[in-house]
């Protein structure tokens, strides 16, 4: 396949002044990893071309991460990366270079989805700023948030399927039903970074997804009480980790004074990942996913956690 050679610097470029068009937070994300684990995770996706020269994975997926930053469509991204001169050096494309359209990065992301890249690039990056010692992992924060559906939902009385998005479900939030998937992350306490991200409809109960949440290595885990069960905290203690988890009631039974004096000591420490939900939804806009299915949302998911965790270091190091 015809590759293009991009990122070669131009005469005009050259005679340009050293801050022209210049984006510190940007270059200082693009120096803070080593991206060329990325890009070999990426070499799956050179795909077969009889036509004009494909652009590479790495130049795409930073394309991909702008967008995430900046809340743009496919359309405004490409016009974007065409018009800033900090976007096109963030993605590694020379001033004089065609950019990726919208279809091709649309396209890539679809690959990418379907390629099931988007989870293997998303731990790389995790790596990396583990490598970095960002990662403090004195406990792990463990919640669910809702996002709408990108689709009309169907009717009650019509069942609860939808023709054009069968993977969205139904639930409930208090007294109100809800149609659309469940994100649910680990977060680490202390640097607020994503460690592990799972979409699933929303019907999936938060239990069900905890145990695939916790990493391993953390001191403790927080959770509200959604996440309580005996199995879990036998499995926790059998590792080492300590249970911060809260407790919930038991139906004709009264409670334990020392339960609600932890639930009062750990609700302020595992809350600290609404905050995180709330800059997703209000910063990221990340109330309705953007696509239809799992494979594709999920990817959506991964990307955006990627986005955040790279403006969160940048923001610890800087």
């Amino acid at each position: 396949m015809v590759r293009k050679a991009v990122g070669q610097v131009s005469l005009v470029e050259a005679l340009l002044p050293a801050a022209f068009g210049s984006n510190q937070r940007l270059e200082r994300i693009r120096a803070q990893v080593d991206w060329a684990p990325i890009e070999a995770l990426l070499q799956p996706m050179r795909r077969a071309s009889t036509g004009r020269p494909a652009y590479p994975p790495l130049v795409q997926l930073k394309a991909l991460l702008l967008q995430q930053w900046y809340r743009l469509s496919d359309r405004d991204l490409e016009e974007a990366i065409a018009d800033r001169l900090s976007f096109r050096r963030f993605c590694g494309l020379g001033l004089e270079e065609v950019v990726p359209d919208a279809t091709t990065l649309s396209r890539f992301r679809i690959d990418l989805a379907e390629a099931g890249l988007a989870e293997a690039v998303f731990a790389a990056l995790n790596a990396r700023l583990e490598q970095r010692g960002l990662m403090i992992k004195a406990g792990t924060m463990i919640d669910a948030t809702l996002v709408e559906a990108d689709v009309k939902r169907p009717p009650m009385h019509a069942g609860e399927v939808s023709e054009r998005d069968p993977a969205a479900g139904f639930t409930r939030r208090g007294q109100r039903s809800f149609f659309g998937y469940k994100a649910h992350l680990a977060v680490d306490q202390g640097s607020d970074l994503i460690r592990k991200a799972i979409l699933t409809s929303a019907d999936i109960g938060e239990s069900i997804a905890a145990d695939a949440l916790i990493c391993g290595d953390e001191r403790a885990v927080l959770a509200d009480k959604a996440y309580e069960s005996m199995e879990r905290r036998d499995a926790l203690a059998e590792i080492d980790i300590t249970d911060r988890i809260m407790h919930r009631r038991q139906a004709g039974k009264r409670q334990p004074s020392w339960h609600k004096w932890m639930n009062v000591a750990i609700m302020p420490l595992r809350g600290q990942i609404e905050k995180l939900f709330g800059t997703m939804k209000r910063r990221y806009l990340y109330r309705r996913v953007r696509y239809r299915g799992l494979v594709r949302n999920r990817c959506q998911l991964w990307l955006l956690c990627m986005a955040m965790n790279l403006r969160r270091a940048d923001q610890i190091t800087s």
